[in-house]
């Protein structure tokens, strides 16, 4: 017969080996976010300025405004005032069909990842080697940068100007 001491120290050990399954579970539940450069992460973290939209894509890779622009060309004119506030339209042109930089609406992507928001996230945010600065407030170490959600906003307009043929794979992007 096991006496309650037993007992309770192998409840206790069960519980705390649960609690060190569900943890790293739950650490993986956040979008990974690589560098373009690189591939090293980008460590992006939710601020608590960041809007529910920000914290949604920072946990599950999907852009939430994508979708309401696309639907909504009224909606996505709030992305093209952040592409041009943030002087991206200096090397893209006014509606990203390039100038200095490369086309970033037609389907010829200078980058296989611009398929997908997250993609387009990570360039943006985190730069190139090719000439593309970090854009990211947290990356740049610059608070007056861009934010999260106006990097999401940017790249939903971008996707309404998308002028390129086929499939257009942000729109059913899942939570990775």
């Amino acid at each position: 017969m096991l006496n309650r001491g037993v007992i309770k120290a192998t409840l206790a050990a069960s519980v705390l080996a649960l609690a060190g399954l569900t943890l790293p579970m739950q650490a993986n539940a956040a979008c990974n976010l690589v560098s373009t450069k690189d591939n090293s992460p980008l460590n992006i973290k939710v601020t608590d300025d960041d809007t529910p939209e920000a914290k949604q894509f920072l946990e599950t890779c999907v852009n939430p405004y994508t979708k309401i622009y696309a639907a909504d060309p009224e909606k996505a004119k709030a992305g093209k005032k952040k592409f041009a506030l943030y002087s991206c339209v200096a090397c893209h042109g006014p509606n990203g069909d390039g100038l200095v930089a490369v086309s970033i609406t037609d389907d010829r992507w200078q980058y296989n990842k611009h398929s997908t928001d997250k993609g387009m996230f990570e360039t943006i945010a985190g730069g190139t080697n090719g000439g593309m600065a970090t854009w990211h407030k947290q990356l740049a170490g610059n608070p007056d940068m861009v934010s999260t959600d106006e990097i999401l906003k940017i790249i939903a307009f971008l996707r309404t100007q998308y002028k390129g043929g086929g499939d257009k794979p942000w729109l059913d992007e899942k939570p990775q």
